[in-house]
């Protein structure tokens, strides 16, 4: 009997080849497995049909954005995830997902192998195989692209030899991953990091020079969680898509940086991300409202590494889990309404209420009804201030 090999399939040039070319470098039936997170293109029974025509022993789709929104954006969302401080993770929260339906699909067909379309120079190589084998330690990987040198060339050549029903003549000259948390766009000229990107890039958001009325949205969170907007109820997955139309319409969540990838090279990236920048921000500023200063000082630390990790690879790793753990304990009491104006491409926060509020107006205001005791400050600047003033007088000698 033939071993089998789990193949993670997008539809495209390079994991369609794939299909044959494993079945010629291994002698192993291939199974194709598809993903939908929420990534704009073809449907998935198109998909499907297309795997089978490559030359897959089967081939199964699955519509996984719910369970995308609800497993891996939510919890990043808890996390005010971030990495470098401005990309929120787009890439690397779809891979776990993946990762997952692909091993579950290993164990019901026997699989020995799982493989993908990856390049040895990018992230997603990492995120593959380390949550491969966090969740299946005995399944080997492969990566024909990376492995056998697959180079676009061959693939055409492959596939014009093979008759695959895949176009095979026009290159775009970028490289996109997109799914319901964002779109990724690199390669081609932004490669060279002194051009700016331009208006034929986006998709997810309009330009956000152009003038246009502003959109005001009340975001409602239970436990970190958006459950409604506007007073509407809404479920993860609902909260995401329409606040991805509303904030992208007025240009919310473009980002053009220099990451630090896994491997060591810095990369130019594009992002646009209109749903999660403007989540991310009234996230925040809950936070702010409702989460005690110590544990939002120390929470803080606790989302950069979060987020650290998952661009690693490292969903499935212990320190992860417990990280959770923590996020989830931290969000205990982000419960309440933020209010925002969507316009020229910001997000931003003009109001916030809470019944797990710890914003106490009367100890706050200045005015009339000031029930803080200023009498206080003066012996509480004393002792605060007390080692700094030992260590000075030692330090100048006095």
């Amino acid at each position: 009997m033939a071993e089998k090999v789990v193949l993670a399939y997008s539809g495209g040039l390079d994991t369609s080849v794939c299909i044959g070319w494993i079945a010629e470098q291994t002698g192993a039936e291939v199974i194709a497995v598809a993903v939908d997170v929420g990534q704009d293109g073809e449907d998935l029974e198109t998909i499907r049909k297309r795997a089978l025509a490559c030359g897959a022993v089967e081939a199964e789709v699955a519509d996984a954005r719910a369970e995308f929104a609800d497993e891996y954006c939510v919890p990043a969302l808890k996390a005010n995830a971030l990495y470098q401080d401005r990309y929120p993770l787009v890439s690397s929260l779809s891979r776990p997902t993946i990762v997952k339906h692909l091993v579950a699909a290993a164990e019901k067909h026997g699989a020995t192998t799982v493989a993908h379309g990856c390049t040895g120079k990018g992230n997603d190589q990492v995120r593959f195989e380390v949550g491969i084998a966090s969740l299946a330690p005995e399944l080997k990987c492969i990566a024909p692209v990376r492995d056998y040198g697959m180079t676009r060339d061959k693939a055409i050549a492959f596939a014009e030899a093979n008759g695959l029903p895949i176009e095979t003549t026009k290159k775009n000259p970028y490289s996109i991953d997109q799914n319901l948390w964002g779109k990724a766009v690199e390669t081609g000229f932004l490669e060279d990091i002194w051009n700016g990107p331009i208006e034929d890039l986006y998709s997810y958001t309009q330009n956000p020079a152009t003038p246009r009325e502003p959109d005001e949205v009340v975001i409602t969170f239970t436990k970190g969680v958006p459950t409604a907007i506007d007073g509407k109820p809404v479920t993860p997955l609902e909260a995401i898509m329409e606040l991805n139309a509303r904030a992208g319409a007025q240009g919310v969540g473009r980002i053009d940086m220099v990451e630090d990838r896994l491997v060591g090279i810095k990369s130019r990236e594009v992002y646009e991300a209109p749903g999660a920048i403007a989540l991310i921000t009234a996230h925040q500023e809950l936070e702010n409202v409702t989460v005690e200063r110590e544990l939002a000082r120390f929470k803080r630390g606790v989302d950069q590494r979060w987020g650290e990790l998952v661009y690693d690879g490292l969903w499935f790793s212990p320190l992860k889990r417990a990280l959770d753990g923590f996020i989830d304990e931290a969000n205990e009491h982000v419960s309440g309404d933020v209010r925002m104006t969507l316009q020229g491409g910001r997000a931003v926060v003009t109001g916030r209420r809470s019944g797990e509020s710890l914003y106490d107006f009367n100890l706050a205001t200045y005015d009339t009804g000031d029930v803080f005791d200023q009498s206080l400050a003066k012996g509480f600047i004393e002792l605060f201030g007390l080692p700094s003033k030992i260590a000075a007088k030692r330090d100048l000698g006095k």
